[in-house]
């Protein structure tokens, strides 16, 4: 990609037709808001063009002039615009506040927040490609089927996962059904070289890193803590604290800047669209000169907390190498989003001094160019990015949730049409790069990962008691070792004593 289009803008009219649209019309029809009008949203956010949303202020400027000018911006939370008409003025003032907003502002908000604009899309709902001129990606067939291959099989294992924990194999189980695109476009640009911070919910980044799925049963199981090695596949443990994950990325993202892994010769922007796009995430050379970027997954829900907001400041002020990549699902388990944010997420980015891109989260397509932008900006030593992946979760938060409690299934039917697999399988079909033989072998290579994967649950060992000293302190420690000789003691005592004689 040239240089000077390394930070595209993203303040822009939507292109095409995708979630940034659909979703606020969903909700506006289900819960019975009145769609706000064209003059109470230029009143927040500036006059409204023909092609789509408002203008936002940094449409006048250089692009993304965030990562220069950053006054103050990097060390305090999102900033606010300053008001432009009356109505702006008051809605800042007494007569609205954030704690008692004016229903003005309440219909500006979520139509802000559900609906937006700028959303990036390269494939249509009804599988229709357009071209991106910020984020140029080579599709070919390979690359199409790789990817619809994906999603289909990281769908299976997950539909598996909620019915073993359904049937009593597993404690829990966090399923991921809908954001499927969101997760495989990101996990595919990554390289080799790049480190992953998951939250619980990653099983398509995951799978991505070449992690077998049955290796992430025993979290869900209560029998491990990581059946895998974070250093060996550059993926570290599941997060099971909101939104600390995100502060570990920035501090392993800040040790590699200090270790010269960031910038390196021949690293520059216009890489990110060379070589061979292929479904094992290649984009050009391999990290051969050795630079390396993170990217930190979280949801929605966890923008609300304090760790985030401290990694974006920590990231933006020593220009850390870091992705910060929020699917935002709609719901933070009950929350809806819009009671969670008065603008959109991806906006958030520019009060912190970095670039923010909201993506249609059901496109893999927009996912896996948009994230691997955002990862040669990183590696060139230009600092974090923020994605928010504008998707849905169409099941339940985790398997202890009841979604039916707190939304509509209209809702749920509506983002249905939005499919992400289905998007590619029509797209695929359409232009004749894929056949029934095709669809045939993705299926059966689906249910025979579901066999594998329901047959490593049954096998699942519990664990020694022993275990429960493993990990606590770096080595052998005195402590522990004393404890563990009580503890073979006590379940020593259990146990019948051998009579004399037999």
């Amino acid at each position: 990609m040239p240089s000077h289009q390394a930070r595209p803008t993203v303040d822009r009219p939507t292109v095409g037709r995708g979630p940034g649209h659909h979703g606020g019309r969903i909700r506006a029809s289900i819960e019975g808001r009145t769609p706000v009008r064209t003059s109470d949203a230029a009143a927040r956010t500036g006059p409204v063009p023909d092609g789509g949303g408002p203008v936002q202020e940094s449409d006048q400027r250089e692009q993304h002039p965030e990562r220069r000018e950053r006054s103050g911006a990097a060390s305090g939370g999102p900033e606010q615009d300053p008001p432009t008409t009356a109505r702006d003025a008051a809605a800042q003032g007494a007569a609205g506040t954030a704690a008692h907003p004016t229903p003005e502002q309440v219909v500006a908000g979520l139509r802000a927040t559900s609906e937006g604009p700028d959303l990036v899309e390269l494939l249509s709902p009804e599988g229709v490609f357009t071209p991106h001129p910020d984020y140029p990606l080579e599709v070919t067939a390979e690359l199409l089927q790789g990817l619809y291959r994906d999603m289909v099989l990281v769908r299976r294992f997950d539909r598996e996962g909620n019915a073993l924990q359904r049937q009593g194999q597993l404690s829990l189980w966090a399923p991921l059904l809908g954001q499927e695109a969101a997760q495989i476009g990101a996990g595919r640009a990554l390289r080799p070289t790049d480190m992953a911070f998951p939250s619980y919910r990653e099983h398509g980044v995951a799978w991505c890193r070449g992690i077998d799925p049955a290796q992430l049963l025993g979290i869900f199981r209560g029998t491990d803590q990581c059946g895998w090695d974070p250093a060996a596949t550059r993926f570290n443990g599941y997060a099971i604290v909101i939104g600390n994950q995100v502060l570990n990325a920035v501090g392993y993202a800040m040790g590699q800047r200090l270790d010269g892994a960031v910038g390196g010769a021949g690293n520059s922007a216009s890489a990110a669209g060379a070589g061979a796009d292929g479904p094992d995430g290649a984009d050009g050379p391999e990290g051969v000169d050795g630079s390396e970027a993170t990217i930190a997954f979280f949801g929605d829900g966890a923008t609300s907390q304090g760790d985030v907001h401290e990694a974006m400041v920590f990231g933006a002020v020593f220009d850390a190498p870091v992705v910060f990549y929020c699917q935002n699902n709609q719901w933070a388990i009950s929350e809806p989003v819009e009671k969670q944010s008065r603008v959109p997420l991806y906006r958030r980015a520019h009060g912190y001094g970095f670039p923010g891109v909201r993506v249609d989260g059901n496109d893999v397509l927009a996912c896996l160019a948009v994230t691997r932008w955002a990862l040669q900006e990183c590696r060139s030593g230009n600092g974090p990015v923020m994605i928010e992946a504008f998707t849905y979760r169409m099941d339940a938060h985790t398997t202890s949730d009841d979604p039916t409690r707190y939304r509509l299934a209209d809702e749920e039917e509506a983002w249905k049409l939005l499919d992400p697999i289905e998007r590619v399988r029509v797209h695929l079909t359409r232009e004749g790069l894929a056949d029934a033989a095709f669809f045939e072998r993705v299926a059966q290579d689906a249910d025979e990962l579901a066999a594998h994967f329901r047959a490593a649950c049954y096998a699942l060992d519990s664990p020694g008691p022993d275990r429960l000293f493993s990990h606590v302190y770096s080595g052998e420690h005195e402590q522990t070792r004393r404890q563990h000789a009580e503890q073979i003691g006590y379940l020593a005592s259990f146990q019948e004593p051998a009579e004399s004689g037999r």
